[in-house]
Parts: C-alpha cells; structure tokens; sequence
C-alpha cells in the first residue's frame, strides 16, 4: 500500500492534481464552448476542493464515500454554472455550491423526519430569499418572504427551523491557524460563571476557619444531604449538640464572607 494512500469511491486521495490558476481559466473556458473532456479534467482537477469541504461534515456519523459523492454534485453544479465574467474565484464560489449540496443530503436523511409540506415551504422559502436577495441586495425579512408566498410568517419560521440539522458541539466554527473554536466554546455555562466560581473559593476559605467537628458536620449536611439524626449517629453526639454546631458554623462563614 502506497504511504498516505487513502481512497474514497475508489479514487486515491494522494494522487489527486493540484490545477493551477492559469489552467483553471483554460478548462473553465473551454467547458463554456462545450468541451466535455475539459470538464471531466476540471472535475478531476477540483476533487481535493471536496475533500477540504467534507471534513467539517465527517463527525456526523455519515460514511465519508457518501459525503464525497454528494460533494461532487456540487461541484459539478458549480462548474456548470460558473460566470468567467465575474470578478470571483471558482473556489470561492464553489465552496457553498458544495456545502449546501451536502447539507441538503443531509435535512433530507436527517434522523429526525420532518414532513412533506414543511420541507416544501422551507424549501420555496429558502428560493425566495435568494431571490430577493438578488433583486434588492440585502437580506429580507421573514415578512416579506411570507409575504411573497402567502403565509404567515410563523409558518415560515417554524418550517425553516425543522430543516436545520442538528449540530455537534464539537463542530468547529472558527480556525485561525492556531487551536479551532468549536460550538461548545460559544455555549453559556450559567453554573461555571466568575461568580459562582469566585464563591465556591470563598465557601472553601471560609471553611478552613472552623473547627475539624464543624466542617465535618457542614460536609455532612450540605455536600452529602444527611439529615441532622444522621450526622449526630455518625459522629456520635446529639442532634441538638449537631443543631447547635451548625447554626455555629454557618454564623462564623457568613462574617468570613
């Protein structure tokens, strides 16, 4: 087996070309005059593209040969479509021809099944929005995409919402070339803040004043929930005496905080 040989479809991965920029606008203009074996080589000469795209997707626990295929859709779309009068690079506008070509693979496989009719308004909804967006060069609102359809716009909200597929923590959002960061970063912990967290070291600190009999008794109550019946079986003295400790121990925390 050849060193970092990986195949996918049954293409080796290793022995992929690298098209320069110069031969891309040669294939891309020759696809434009019909030139389908140009095509095939701009396809072929594109593949590492769909690699680098379908590596956000591979945690999702969909087989990479699917992922790869459905990729390349994309990139045949993109390629079929692609404007040489535009100022843009075929990568950059190939890239989201191949991500929503898998993220449509994917709403429609979701696990979690979504109907007929709320795919259909999510789909007409997404195809207006693009269109508007065309027309008046800015993002619309869920009004006037409902409006243009005929909804109300909570029909639209809610049938876009189901289509969305579910995202894993760990899926990486940004990379600057350092450590990625990844949806859980972005996620609030309410318990971990600063001040929770400033308070558990003041309860620690606190603690340490008392007594040996006072902070196993505070353990006891608080971190492991034993009665004060059971504290005072525990440590063999009264439920009173435990009452007492307690109340104590409490008193003195509260000035040390």
């Amino acid at each position: 087996m050849a060193l970092n040989k990986v195949e996918i479809c049954g293409v080796n991965t290793s022995k992929l070309p690298v098209l320069s920029s110069a031969k891309m606008r040669e294939l891309l203009e020759a696809v434009r005059d019909g030139d389908r074996e140009a095509r095939a080589k701009l396809i072929h000469g594109n593949l590492r593209l769909v690699l680098s795209v379908i590596q956000r997707f591979t945690n999702r626990g969909e087989y990479v040969d699917d992922l790869f295929q459905v990729g390349c859709v994309g990139l045949i779309k993109a390629i079929d479509n692609f404007d040489l009068g535009q100022n843009v690079k075929f990568s950059t506008y190939a890239v989201p021809m191949i991500i929503g070509e898998i993220r449509r693979y994917l709403r429609d496989n979701n696990p979690i099944r979504v109907s007929r009719s709320l795919r259909d308004i999510a789909y007409r909804a997404l195809q207006v929005r693009d269109k508007l967006v065309s027309e008046t060069s800015r993002e619309p609102t869920m009004n006037e995409i409902a409006a243009v359809l005929g909804l109300p716009s909570e029909d639209v909200v809610y049938a876009l919402d189901a289509i969305q597929e579910p995202i894993s923590l760990f899926e990486p959002i940004y990379h600057d070339g350092g450590d990625p960061i990844y949806v859980m970063d972005q996620v609030s912990d309410e318990k971990n803040t600063d001040a929770n967290w400033l308070e558990g070291i003041s309860i620690k600190e606190a603690m340490l004043k008392l007594s040996q009999r006072e902070q196993t008794i505070l353990k006891l109550r608080f971190f492991e929930g034993k009665t004060q019946m059971e504290v005072a079986d525990e440590i063999g003295i009264s439920q009173a005496q435990v009452s007492r400790l307690e109340k104590n121990a409490l008193r003195q925390m509260r000035k040390s905080m």
